[in-house]
């Protein structure tokens, strides 16, 4: 079974596209109550277990948050797992409901300025670098300048997805090499029980070593409360949710994107829950390209 990480998407920028996710978050929005209720936030983590943390260069101030966190708490680096992410870029700027809240660029060029900066944050605890939000129309699997410098690195690479053709892309990764040895070796994919369409790629990227990470197991918050789309799952649909993840054979770590303390325990409680029978959810998948769209088209609040 797999274990809990916790995802610092919605902790590290005052908005995000999680339902609910303003209201969780309150009024405080500044940079010093983010980080407070970050470091409050991977408090409950450490206390409940959680040993993997990830953040990204894109995340508002999550780096530096989690970097400050783990230095005033005396965390060794062996004691935890950081993994982080490289090829978006935050431009809203912390402006309330801004058009345009993160910019991608999978180029060489942003590479080479943003993992320097990553490092010079989260260098001793860092274990894994990954591409954010791989896909194939992006054409970073294909350029050979970034694939060489990703080799390169002095932590294993590895690539999130995005997208309605996740597994397109995770099975085009399996195959990319630099110097006949493979680049990747770590995929971070949505897969929740309206989403599952990545599963049986995810399995493959395990049989190949790989070490799978499940990001938005609640669906950005739309599996984390009952409701008409959610009755097979029962009165708590996000525990039964969640367990379903955990229980995916190829899976390695789940990432929690709660944004209270709270929140967070509510979400280890799935560790402890029967998963439910697929049967019960299988009907819940809708088609990929119709999830995403409808993705795309949360709010940020």
């Amino acid at each position: 079974m797999a274990v809990f990480g916790l995802g610092l998407a919605a902790l590290g920028r005052p908005e995000y596209l999680t339902v609910g996710h303003g209201g969780a978050l309150g009024g405080d929005r500044s940079a010093e109550g983010l980080r407070k209720r970050c470091e409050e936030v991977c408090d409950a983590a450490w206390a409940g277990g959680v040993r993997w943390f990830d953040a990204a260069r894109s995340y508002g101030l999550a780096e530096d948050f989690l970097a400050g966190w783990l230095e005033r708490r005396g965390i060794a680096a062996g004691e935890v797992t950081v993994s982080s992410k490289w090829g978006y870029a935050y431009t809203a700027d912390w402006q309330p409901h801004a058009q345009v809240q993160e910019v991608k660029d999978h180029s060489a060029a942003a590479l080479a300025r943003q993992w320097p900066r990553t490092e010079a944050l989260l260098g001793p605890w860092l274990r894994l670098y990954a591409v954010h939000s791989a896909t194939l129309e992006s054409g970073v699997l294909d350029d050979a300048v970034v694939l060489r410098e990703l080799a390169g690195l002095p932590v294993p690479a590895g690539l999130s997805l995005s997208g309605p053709r996740q597994a397109d892309t995770l099975r085009k990764a399996l195959e990319v090499r630099v110097d006949g040895r493979p680049v990747f070796s770590a995929v971070q994919a949505t897969w929740n029980v309206l989403e599952p369409s990545a599963g049986a790629a995810l399995a493959e990227a395990k049989a190949a070593g790989w070490t799978v990470v499940v990001k938005e197991a609640l669906a950005n918050g739309l599996l984390a409360a009952p409701g008409p789309a959610t009755a097979r799952l029962g009165p708590r649909p996000d525990m039964a949710a969640l367990a379903a993840a955990l229980s995916q054979p190829w899976a390695d770590v789940v990432l929690s994107g709660a944004v209270t303390a709270g929140q967070l325990r509510a979400n280890l409680a799935a560790m402890a829950a029967e998963p439910p029978d697929p049967g019960r959810y299988a009907a819940l998948a809708v088609d990929p390209p119709a999830y995403w769209a409808d993705r795309a088209a949360m709010k940020w609040t």
